[in-house]
């Protein structure tokens, strides 16, 4: 699914997320309303169920790719499974750069690396906001065919917000909100 034109976007995608909390309503995830779980539960399962891609990255400057990338493991307290993280890294094509702090790799490579976080737990649910907004036409289509890629593979609901017609047109399914109302979809 993809949220095409939103106002309030990124609440929406917070609320979906667990992030942000809405005023009123429930959000179902794999059977679990998560705005009934307590806050230390709501986060573990954030971290296990739900990939959350940000326009700007939102990577931990002080930690390096492969750092980054498994940052949602090792706040588990749970060992990295090396393969995973291997194949993750050779999908995205870091190989190269997996010693790399964020200041040292160009907008695209942070991008990949901060799917390369929200996919490592293979959680149910991808929301990403504006993923290819600061990037230019090359790696913008390196990146959806990635998305579209990992979507398929290991079957996740991908649930993307754009303002770019080009990719509005790859989703499986796309829907307008205009003025908080579903206006087409």
């Amino acid at each position: 699914m993809l949220v095409h034109q939103v106002h309030g976007k990124s609440t929406m995608l917070h609320m979906l997320g667990g992030v942000d909390r809405p005023t009123e309503g429930k959000v179902w995830i794999n059977g679990t309303n998560i705005y009934d779980l307590n806050v230390d539960e709501l986060a573990i399962f954030r971290r296990r169920e739900i990939g959350l891609i940000y326009q700007f990255y939102n990577l931990i400057p002080v930690l390096n790719v492969e750092e980054n990338i498994t940052l949602p493991i090792l706040l588990d307290h749970k060992k990295v499974d090396k393969e995973r993280l291997k194949e993750i890294i050779e999908i995205l094509g870091l190989e190269k750069r997996i010693k790399h702090l964020p200041n040292q790799l160009s907008g695209g490579q942070q991008q990949r690396v901060s799917i390369g976080r929200s996919l490592i737990n293979n959680p149910s649910i991808i929301l990403a906001d504006e993923p290819t907004g600061n990037l230019d036409s090359k790696n913008s289509k390196e990146i959806m065919q990635l998305l579209k890629a990992s979507n398929k593979q290991y079957h996740q609901t991908l649930i993307m917000i754009t303002h770019d017609k080009n990719i509005a047109q790859e989703a499986d399914r796309i829907i307008t909100i205009e003025d908080g109302k579903m206006v087409e979809g």
